[in-house]
């Protein structure tokens, strides 16, 4: 017999670190869009691992790559060579179009990487002094929970308490070209990192042309920009890169998430070889990072996004999702005050004391029961970010959804 949920949520409580607080009953069994509880109720999930199963649960194509290099080689470490990282080197620098790629695991290792790399940048090719280097962030950022990344954060539930912070970060307000402008004021800044939509702040999208601007000044003050894709890239804001979808080419590149297709922690940082080749042999590593199943995965990720068309999915299919849930907003009024987002990236905002117990959180409980799953981002916003290979129809029994659970508070 197969344990309970109410089993599996004890043992878990009692074992297991309380960092995060979950929703929903234990899921069991993942395909394409749709996941499966212990009881066998199916959802479609709207979460998608935090944007990491862009290409759906247990795409066929990916876990026949991993299952095949899995059975022929696995970790070696980047001390030796193996057969699978150069050609995923080849096929992710080619795909966006840079010299070179640093292989590693987690989006937030991508985010140190790419920190280290600006810093090191500054002492050797900008001439900044040793240990005075500065690196900018925008406001709402979120890159991770590692020491650096709670550095530049301004969520006090990030950083709080786990003082002191990184030196040489600097903070201005996100989609504030006169602030980026005066900050830059300073030959000490060596970078300036940014989200192209700022995902976890709430699917927060700037003016059109920020990104643009952001990249001229810059240019103009020889900063590094780095965009974090970790989120956007990949096919969730609809394109392979967001901000080079935007007309921007940044210096850096962090990659994460859907490059390892909802399967394997694959991560990348991807430059040209002036800024790469100021890191030197023995002055950064990552144990399994472009490791051989690592590499295949990442392939086996890329490949299914490409061939199957998914950022073009995503383009079209989020478009007709938020048309759909802004007919949903016409409905219901004062419930939700904004549908905003890119691709299938999409925030709809729940505005305070409209409705007694309406919250995010209260919502997507509601939503449960309607066969979705997500979770909020912030107390006021709901984060719907679905695998990318969904359907219309299937996007259309989510703005249903949101439509029902909508009509439960009044």
């Amino acid at each position: 017999m197969s344990p309970t949920a109410s089993h599996l949520l004890e043992l878990e409580d009692r074992v297991v670190a309380r960092n995060y607080t979950a929703l929903g009953p234990p899921l069991v069994r993942g395909l394409g869009p749709h996941v499966w509880d212990c009881d066998g109720v199916c959802y479609i999930d709207c979460l998608a691992g935090f944007s990491a199963v862009n290409q759906g649960h247990c795409h066929p194509a990916i876990i026949a790559a991993m299952h095949a290099q899995a059975s022929r080689l696995g970790l070696v470490s980047r001390g030796l060579h193996n057969d699978v990282l150069p050609h995923f080197g080849e096929l992710l620098t080619s795909t966006f179009g840079y010299d070179k790629m640093l292989p590693a695991s987690t989006g937030v290792e991508a985010g140190e990487t790419a920190c280290k790399l600006a810093r090191r940048w500054g002492y050797d090719v900008k001439g900044i002094l040793n240990d005075k280097a500065r690196i900018i962030f925008a406001a709402g950022n979120f890159w991770g929970r590692t020491l650096a990344a709670v550095s530049s954060s301004t969520d006090p539930s990030s950083y709080g308490g786990f003082g002191p912070k990184m030196p040489g970060f600097d903070v201005i307000p996100f989609d504030d070209i006169p602030a980026l402008e005066a900050a830059l004021d300073n030959s000490n800044v060596c970078a300036f990192m940014v989200e192209p939509i700022q995902g976890e702040a709430g699917v927060v999208v700037p003016q059109s042309g920020y990104l643009k601007a952001a990249a001229e000044l810059c240019a103009k003050h020889k900063v590094l920009l780095i965009a974090d894709e970790v989120q956007t890239g990949l096919g969730r804001a609809g394109s392979m890169s967001h901000a080079q979808w935007s007309g921007v080419r940044p210096d850096i590149v962090c990659l994460g998430k859907a490059l390892g297709g909802g399967l394997y922690p694959v991560s990348a940082v991807l430059c040209d070889a002036h800024i790469m080749d100021v890191i030197k042999p023995g002055q950064h590593g990552s144990t399994w990072g472009g490791n051989p199943v690592a590499s295949a995965v990442g392939i086996a990720s890329l490949r299914v996004l490409l061939d199957e068309g998914l950022c073009e999915n995503s383009r079209d299919v989020g478009a007709f999702m938020r048309k759909e849930l802004q007919t949903v907003q016409q409905r219901h009024g004062p419930k939700l005050t904004d549908v905003r987002g890119d691709g299938l990236l999409t925030g709809i905002v729940i505005p305070p004391d409209v409705v007694h117990g309406l919250n995010a959180w209260s919502f997507c409980k509601a939503l449960l029961k309607y066969g979705v799953i997500t979770k909020p981002t912030h107390e006021r916003v709901v984060r719907l970010a679905p695998p990318l290979c969904i359907t219309k129809e299937q996007a259309s029994k989510v703005a249903h959804a949101v439509d029902c659970a909508l009509q439960k508070f009044s």
